[in-house]
Formats: structure tokens, sequence, C-alpha cells
């Protein structure tokens, strides 16, 4: 038996520029309904938002997403809570974190070159007690990423 993890991330109205933009990052299909294409009336608040998106990236990536009903572009960072490095410490109140390996340090790399656009760097990029190359961030739409090399 397969079994497949897609992690669903939940937005405050930014849902459809999340996913369009990981699309960016990682490529891959991309699928978005409205609450409007589920039959809320055109015009009511909310109907033009995210009740369904789901990205197919390349090389195995798959994130879905929604925007939280009656919820609208709250300050993705401040909502989603905080992480910082003290003394080699992770200090953080969020649930979790998005994980993403390579077994390449010029994979991680490109990828880290990406979802650091407008983010906040924890960790930057680097080699590493374990890893030849790890790094921690929190993107613009508030979700944090760790990247790293696995080791082969």
């Amino acid at each position: 038996m397969t079994l497949t993890t897609t992690t669903h991330l939940n937005f405050r109205g930014v849902a459809r520029q999340a996913l369009e933009f990981y699309q960016s990052v990682f490529g891959g299909d991309l699928t978005i309904a409205t609450y409007g294409d589920f039959g809320m009336p055109a015009g009511v608040p909310g109907a033009d938002k995210v009740v369904f998106g789901k990205l197919a990236g390349v090389g195995g990536i798959r994130l879905m997403a929604y925007d939280i009903p009656g919820q609208d572009d709250a300050d993705a960072a401040a909502t989603a809570g905080s992480t910082r490095r003290e003394n080699g410490v992770t200090i953080t109140d969020r649930t979790f974190f998005q994980s993403l390996d390579s077994g390449s340090i010029e994979a991680v790399a490109t990828y880290w070159e990406r979802l650091a656009e407008g983010a906040a760097i924890i960790e930057p990029l680097a080699a590493s007690a374990w890893s030849a190359g790890f790094g921690m961030l929190t993107d613009r739409f508030g979700v944090t990423w760790v990247l790293g090399v696995t080791a082969e």
C-alpha cells in the first residue's frame, strides 16, 4: 500500500496568491476552485475566495490550500505565530514547519532562492553539523520552511 501526505495550508484571503507563488517556486499543475464555483452567489463577499486549491508540483511536491471563510487579508505572519533562532536553538509557537529535502545542495539552493522572496530568514542556508546545507525561513504568506540536504 502506498500513502501520500499533502500539506493543507489555511489562509485568510490570500490562498490564490500563495498557491500561484508556490507554483512559481515548484512548477507543476495548479487547480483552484472558488466558493462561487461551488454555488455561493456572485457578489456575496468571499465568493471569489479559494475553497479548494491544489498544487501538484514537479518532483513530488504537493500542497493544498483554501481561504478560511469570513477571514480576509490578515497579517499571515502574525496569525501563524513566530519563529526565531537564539543561541543555536529554535524558539517557536507555530504548530508545524514545512520541510523540503533534496540530495543536492544545488536543488535546495534553487528552492531557497525562490522561497526567500519577501521571506523572513530565520537561519541562512549553509552547511551545518548534520547537513551539507540547512536553512529556515518564513515565507511572505506566513509558512515556515525548513530546507536541507539529505545525506545519500
